[in-house]
């Protein structure tokens, strides 16, 4: 044991400190850019303001907060819901044992999908594919218009075309197959993504907070090619940085998160 002052400081009190350390900075982390910041503020707030009125002995503004506090948990689950689904999400996802990606025959699919981007990019044709693992996102393939069709260029361009009835929404590719089109996905409310970004690019970073995916979008006013990858969006690719990009998630090294940790060159999120 350590002497601090009046207390003493051993080795179990440093784990202890350390392990709320953690806590607290992984749990700023986790609602950093969101509604639970300003929320959390608010409820700091009456805690505040709650002693204070107890220490000058205000009895009935006390008793009112009081009744506050009392549901303060149930607040907070109702407050926090989306970021506890988030956290929920990202604890069932065992990226170690169950790969993303069944990786055979991947250089064949980036070309395809290359080859796709790059057309749809020149045309002004919007676009949003999703690549998920093998087990993931069945909700959404279950209300979108089911195939199960080879990766291939003119597919994708089809697919896209603003004159056929699959072309508003999502494509979602598993196990190098096309599994669904069509699919609506659930949009980003994070207040820092940029203004200039409209539904499409939402989608994108919205399924990508919720869901181990890799999310690869084309923009229909401009032609802007975009990736979207754990909550964050990068922004103006080249057809160059897609493949590469696209070769470190999708190729040998496969998609831990340490290999993309996207921020937007035109600040679309902070």
């Amino acid at each position: 044991m350590i002497p601090v002052g009046f207390l003493e400081f051993g080795i179990k009190d440093f784990l202890e400190t350390l392990i709320i350390a953690l806590v607290l900075y992984y749990l700023y982390r986790w609602i950093r850019g969101t509604f639970a910041v300003q929320a959390g503020i608010g409820l700091v707030f009456i805690i505040l303001i709650n002693v204070l009125v107890s220490a000058l002995g205000l009895t009935t503004i006390n008793f009112i907060l009081r009744g506050i506090l009392d549901v303060g948990v149930l607040a907070v689950f109702i407050i926090f819901q989306p970021e506890i689904r988030k956290l929920l999400y990202r604890l069932g996802q065992n990226t170690n044992l169950d790969r993303l990606f069944v990786r055979s025959n991947s250089d064949t699919l980036i070309d395809e999908v290359i080859e796709a981007v790059k057309n749809l990019a020149r045309t002004k044709t919007g676009a949003l594919i999703v690549f998920a693992r093998s087990s993931s996102l069945q909700d959404l393939v279950d209300v979108g218009v089911k195939l199960d069709a080879e990766v291939n260029t003119e597919l994708l361009e089809t697919i896209f075309n603003k004159d056929t009835p699959l072309h508003d929404g999502a494509v979602i590719i598993r196990n190098n197959r096309i599994v669904a089109a069509s699919c609506y996905l659930p949009i980003s409310q994070n207040p820092n993504i940029s203004s200039v970004f409209g539904t499409r690019h939402r989608a994108a970073v919205g399924v990508s907070e919720t869901n181990n995916v890799f999310v690869i979008v084309v923009s229909e006013e401009t032609g802007r090619i975009s990736v979207a990858r754990n909550g964050s969006l990068n922004s103006g690719l080249t057809i160059q940085k897609l493949r590469a990009e696209m070769k470190r998630v999708l190729g040998e090294e496969g998609m831990g998160e340490k290999d993309m940790n996207f921020t937007s060159p035109e600040g679309a999120l902070q």
